[in-house]
């Protein structure tokens, strides 16, 4: 994992500050009860400039997410876009990974979070593939956890809340100490869900499948342009819910997410899966890589371009 690079600057609460004076204090009621909503962003570069991917899809998502959680946000949709891409713009980024955050702040403590100010902040600096360049090449190894993914009942598990990913961080955390690269998550009644920070794709016969919106998944934006381009490609897709040894016996199987792009899975818990070749994968890879960098015309509304002047006065995003 590459250590987080500061960058010059960060949107505050609807302000640039200078990267070391974006803070909050350590009674910030978010950081002791995890009550924040944050979204997961990539900017890349393209022959038009910094291009984010599916800026708006990802900030719909975060209101959606806040609504869910009761979080009322004091921005508009369209203040953390421009926010967004005001910020790749002030920092000098091309290709880029950005942190919209929404999170309850310094007031009251307690579980009700009613009362307390809603703070939000934007970061934005360079990071490559969280499952590294070797990993989207050859492929990862995983394993299945231990721990369930969360249910419904407990938490809602379409929203991206910080408290959410404790979940994620136990079978991360285990995964990495067995030796493995990642983490695939059940759900309690023993379907396949999702990684511990991606979405999961299985191929079998020629068919592409990934886990229904009732296998708890995240409703990825990355997984919605993967099955956009495997409809593009003529692959035949089907949304269903499949089982551990669905894996086991899969001709393929790969992770994707905003982080991860798309990345080959090549084992789970040390069975191989297929032959070792992923020639589904690797279509879709390479077109989701040529679309999130401006090389595909189809797909260029999905790009918002930071290469426009930043529209903001003074330090006002």
């Amino acid at each position: 994992m590459e250590e987080l690079q500061p960058t010059k600057k960060i949107w505050f609460d609807g302000k640039f500050v200078p990267w070391d004076e974006a803070k909050v204090h350590v009674l910030t009621h978010g950081l002791h009860y995890g009550y924040a909503i944050f979204e997961g962003i990539r900017a890349n570069s393209t022959p038009k400039g910094p291009a984010i991917f599916r800026l708006k899809e990802h900030i719909k998502r975060l209101m959606a997410g806040a609504k869910a959680y009761r979080m009322q946000i004091p921005y508009t949709e369209d203040q953390l876009i421009q926010g967004c891409l005001n910020l790749v713009k002030e920092n000098g980024l091309n290709d880029c990974y950005v942190r919209p955050i929404v999170f309850s702040s310094y007031g009251e403590m307690g579980v009700n979070a009613g009362k307390n100010k809603i703070t939000g902040a934007i970061a934005a600096w360079e990071w490559g593939s969280y499952l590294g360049d070797e990993g989207m090449e050859k492929g990862i190894r995983c394993t299945v956890s231990s721990w369930a993914r969360i249910d419904p009942r407990t938490l809602p598990p379409h929203a991206k809340c910080s408290a959410n990913y404790a979940n994620s961080i136990l079978a991360k955390m285990d995964a990495l100490s067995a030796g493995y690269d990642e983490a695939i998550m059940l759900t309690v009644g023993g379907l396949v869900a999702e990684g511990s920070g991606e979405n999961i794709f299985r191929v079998k016969d020629g068919i592409l499948s990934t886990p229904t919106k009732t296998a708890g998944v995240l409703e990825g934006i990355t997984r919605d342009s993967v099955i956009q381009i495997a409809k593009d490609n003529g692959i035949p897709f089907r949304e269903e819910d499949f089982i551990r040894e669905d894996m086991f016996t899969a001709d393929e199987l790969f992770f994707c997410g905003t982080a991860a792009n798309v990345t080959p899975i090549r084992e789970v818990d040390n069975r191989v899966i297929g032959n070792g070749k992923f020639p589904v994968t690797r279509k879709i890879q390479q077109t989701y890589l040529d679309a999130i960098h401006g090389k595909i015309a189809k797909y260029e509304p999905w790009l918002s371009y930071a290469s426009t002047p930043a529209i903001y006065t003074s330090e006002k995003a």
